[in-house]
Order: structure tokens, then sequence, then C-alpha cells
């Protein structure tokens, strides 16, 4: 099967990228100064992230349309305000994540963000649970573009006039050229930034723009180690269909007024508040310089088997390995000392607080890092 190709291919070539292929697209996974150059260059400027093989699912209908998406979604949608976003799950009926995904209310219905390699099989799924009535397109004549930093602001603020203005998990609809586009403040970083939702035809002008007002091309090596490093999980690795938002530590994206209502995985979600989880999400720290990859083991002290690391690497940002990974519940205390099988021998690490980095997010006149 051919691979597919964004708006921006030809211009990551100009750049002279090193391509992978993901979800079935040919995606840069660097480009010549390597991923901790450009991991370090998004923290202390700006970053340009192509996300474009990203879903942008569009659904519309009548007033009983944020009821029916109550049904499917674990999120409080009767109260989120117009251009305004929220952290999410499409999840089974055993509180297994089918995705994570960005919810947007927007003039006329809901604006869907979901990962690459799921957005098909999503589609499908939110389908079968609407009924005809409501309009749902999966567009693909839009491209989404990501700066993130904390030069981002200005750089962005040059081309969209305005888009300053936004808050974290906030959005509008801008001018660009004769045309529209949408831009949310938001990305998975831990730096304050935007994502835009514009059309493929202007992609490449508008990337050329945030170029040339001193931004960077960023591939998705560095996305991974920033994200990583400030606590984002990557679906596929550390959350699936069989762990659980409680599981993964992400029971804050799930409204606290609709913890006891009814929604795919609802029974599941209220029967682990009461009785707790078996196994854990937790942040983990290799003493020394080893790194701990995805599916390395997790024993105790003991040689038992406790878990297993689900995403690993080096962090530019705090200058030492880093990892998460799940563990036995009774294991998931700060400080406490576990061991990864690296290689044929056990690496002494120790369970520490996500995030590694703190997240800087613009929430008012200052930004926020939390």
């Amino acid at each position: 099967m051919e691979l597919k190709k964004t708006a921006l291919y030809d211009l990551h070539k100009k750049f002279n990228a090193k391509f992978v292929q993901f979800a079935g697209y040919e995606m840069p996974i660097q480009y010549k100064n390597g991923i901790i150059s450009e991991h370090n260059i998004t923290r202390q400027k700006s970053g340009i992230f192509d996300v474009s093989h990203m879903g942008q699912l569009f659904i519309k209908g009548d007033k009983t349309l944020t009821n029916k998406l109550q049904n499917i979604f674990p999120t409080d949608l009767e109260n989120l305000p117009t251009n305004h976003s929220k952290y999410s799950f499409l999840m089974n009926e055993n509180g297994g994540i089918y995705d994570d995904l960005i919810i947007t209310k927007i003039k006329d219905g809901y604006m869907i963000i979901l990962n690459a390699a799921c957005k098909e099989k999503d589609f499908k799924i939110i389908k079968s649970k609407l009924d005809n009535t409501f309009s749902m397109i999966l567009r693909e004549d839009l491209s989404l573009i990501a700066i993130q930093g904390p030069d981002s602001k200005d750089v962005l603020e040059q081309i969209v006039p305005g888009v300053s203005n936004l808050k974290f998990m906030s959005g509008n609809e801008f001018k660009y050229q004769s045309d529209f586009i949408y831009v949310t403040r938001s990305g998975y970083t831990g730096e304050d930034g935007f994502e835009i939702s514009i059309n493929n035809k202007d992609a490449l002008k508008f990337t050329e723009l945030l170029i040339k007002n001193g931004s960077n091309l960023i591939g998705l090596g560095a996305r991974d180690t920033l994200r990583l490093e400030a606590g984002l999980c990557l679906y596929g690795n550390d959350i699936d269909e069989n762990t659980s938002p409680l599981e993964a530590n992400l029971k804050w994206a799930i409204s606290k007024n609709r913890i006891k209502e009814n929604f795919p995985g609802s029974k599941k979600i209220q029967s682990q508040i009461i009785d707790g989880v078996k196994k854990l999400r937790v942040g983990i720290k290799p003493e020394g310089k080893i790194i701990a990859r995805e599916s390395t083991k997790i024993f105790d002290e003991n040689d038992n088997q406790i878990g297993k690391i689900t995403s690993g690497s080096f962090g530019p940002s705090v200058k030492s390995p880093i990892a998460m990974g799940y563990v036995d519940n009774t294991y998931s205390k700060e400080n406490t000392k576990i061991f990864l099988e690296i290689r044929g021998k056990k690496v002494v690490a120790n369970i520490c607080k996500l995030p590694f980095y703190k997240k800087n997010h613009y929430k008012g006149e200052i930004n926020v890092r939390n």
C-alpha cells in the first residue's frame, strides 16, 4: 500500500527531513540538527509540527447532538462553552480506551481531533452510536499544523492577529487570506502553543510564513520526548483498549458530574473508584544513564515482576533518562525503589511524580506552569 503524504511533504524534503512510516503516512522523524536540538528549540523558542495525519472529525446536528455525544464520551459537554476544548476518551464497555482525543465545541457542532492510527476505527464506532440525522465528516481537505514553545504566540500573532488573546484549551475561527482557519491554544508538548486547522491548499505558504517569522520545523522524534517529559500518554504505548482512564492516572479527564452517569465503560469506572485499581501508570527515573525502552520489565527487590515500561527515553530538558509504565498499585508510591531488566541486567530505578517537566500553559495574563 502506498504511503500517504501530507500537504507539507515537499517542505519536509526541502529541509532534509528523515522520514518514517507512521499510521500509513510518510512523516518526518527529525531534521538535520537532530532530535535533542529540535527538542531544546521547542522548549526555548518555538517549533512547528506537521500533525496533519491526525483525524479532524466534524459532527453537526440539532440541539439533541450534545446529549447524544454525552452517551459516547465521559465529558460534560452540556456545560462546555462554544470554542472551548476538553481532553477526553472513546471507551469500550469494559472501560478500555479506544482512543484519547480533543473535543471542541464549535458554533454548529463539534470538532474532534483523533489519533492518526485510530481515526478510521473511531469514525465507525461513533457513527454506529449516532443516528443518520447528524452529519459526520472526517475531513481530508484540511491540514493540522501545531506551533509550540514560548515564542509561538509572537510568531503566530504576526500572521493571525488576535490569537494571543486565546487561553489554554480555547479556540476560534480567524480570517486568513480569503479563507477561514480554526485555531486552538493547545498542543501535546507541555509548552504554550497552538494548533491550526487550515485548508491543504494554504498549508504550505502558511508554514513558510511561520518559518520566516523565526520558527523551526520539528519532527515526530522530538514531539515524543517533549510529550514524555510532560507526562502525556502516547496512544498504543501508554494507553490502549486494555487500560482504563483510572489505571492510566487520568481520572481528572472524566468530568466530575459525569462519573455517576451512564457512558461506555461507566460501570467499570465506578467500580474502580470504589475498589481501586490493580495497576497504575507512574513516572520512573532510572539511576545512572541507562535508558529503559518500551516493554522493559519491572521487578521488585524480591525479583517478582510487578509491571513494565510503556514509554522511555532520554529527557533533554531534565538531562536524565525518564520513563513511564504500569506497576502493581502497591508499588506506585513516590520514591519506591524498583528494578528494570535491561540487556539481561537489573538496573535500579525509582517511582517519581509526573510530569518530569512542569507544563507551561497560558491560562490568563501570565503563563501557568503546573
